[in-house]
């Protein structure tokens, strides 16, 4: 995610960090580069049928709104997936203070909670699809060869619940409780894994990129006659803004990857590590900063 003030008027016009222009560069060059061409021969020859502009004044209003419908739904993900991500932290704060209240024995405690921070890891690492991840390898290297990592770790927290309850060291209400936290930690689990494993349809984004495209191509027709050699920029123009829409909602329905604008995992991650230091009796790690305006 960037995490930057709003830029000063300098900056907006050169910030690249986050922008989507470096993805839709050779598109845009390549559209500016037909548009020029187009006009170059008709100039020369005449021979570029000249359009009105009422016709692409409706496809542009046409194009808009499927890229605004589309805009939307890719965000609802994004935010969707930042509010499971939210309740997977609280529920772990939670659960730390439900251990202390619930379960004298502290060493208990502390491998429940050590589990529940392994859990957090290799679910970030599932939904990145991070086979080799340096985190997870240092927390529970025990769990990555398990066909479902982060389920295993939620399963040895259970384990370990229902063994104590079978002990008589833990009531039934407590046992509710802390069966019930992991629950809603599941669930929070499978709302992530619902987003990840099930993208916006196809047909959209092909949908999307064709319409753009045909309309960007055509444009110059309409603009030739009134705007001359100036026709090549203000395609540029209109291209920018419908590709670079068209990219961001790519961005946005993937939520959980490792784009600049996907959602910072690792430093969730690391609030959560520091919620939990306390209950561990160990010094709480520093926060995740931005390096280059990039929270990751």
């Amino acid at each position: 995610m960037i995490i930057r003030d709003k830029p000063r008027a300098w900056e907006l016009a050169f910030a690249m960090r986050g922008s989507v222009l470096p993805h839709i560069a050779l598109p845009l060059l390549g559209v500016i580069a037909l548009a020029a061409v187009m006009v170059v021969l008709d100039h020369k020859f005449g021979i570029l049928p000249h359009i009105e502009g009422i016709p692409f004044t409706v496809f542009g209003i046409a194009l808009s709104l499927f890229l605004s419908f589309r805009n939307n739904a890719a965000y609802d993900r994004w935010w969707e997936a930042r509010k499971l991500w939210g309740g997977l932290l609280a529920d772990l704060r939670s659960l730390a203070r439900e251990l202390e209240v619930f379960l004298p024995e502290q060493s208990l405690r502390h491998r429940i909670l050590r589990q529940s921070l392994a859990f957090l890891h290799l679910h970030r690492a599932q939904l990145r699809r991070l086979t080799h991840d340096a985190e997870t390898q240092a927390r529970s290297p025990e769990l990555l060869a398990d066909p479902h990592p982060p389920c295993s770790a939620l399963n040895g927290i259970n384990t370990d619940l229902a063994a104590t309850y079978a002990a008589g060291q833990i009531d039934g209400f407590g046992a509710r409780t802390l069966t019930a936290r992991l629950g809603s930690i599941a669930l929070q689990q499978a709302g992530c894994e619902r987003i990840a494993a099930t993208p916006l349809p196809f047909v959209y984004s092909l949908l999307i990129y064709r319409t753009t495209y045909l309309f960007c191509l055509l444009l110059p027709m309409a603009l030739v006659s009134t705007s001359g050699w100036l026709t090549p920029l203000f395609v540029g123009i209109v291209a920018y803004v419908f590709l670079g829409l068209a990219e961001v909602t790519e961005e946005l329905s993937h939520p959980f990857g490792t784009t600049l604008n996907a959602l910072p995992l690792d430093a969730i991650c690391r609030a959560a590590e520091i919620s939990l230091a306390p209950h561990l009796g160990q010094p709480a790690p520093k926060p995740l900063q931005p390096s280059d305006f990039h929270l990751s």
